[in-house]
């Protein structure tokens, strides 16, 4: 539903203002790619953190499941 919603945003922009539209459309790739590292270092900070709580909460999860 989200990529339909995308495309009909995309087809009203090109009525509207054409080369507008293509410009996007050219520089739509040239952002993804630009933005591809920042993610990849948010999953990667995500995983040291998410490592980073288990670490720490481990000693309580094994007193507990000793009850």
């Amino acid at each position: 539903m989200g990529s339909l919603l995308t495309l009909l945003l995309w087809c009203i922009l090109f009525v509207l203002c054409w080369p507008l539209a293509l410009l996007a459309l050219i520089l739509w790739p040239v952002i993804w790619l630009l933005c591809l590292p920042l993610r990849l270092l948010g999953i990667g900070v995500g995983a040291v953190f998410a490592l980073l709580a288990a670490t720490l909460l481990l000693p309580a999860r094994a007193l507990r499941r000793g009850r």
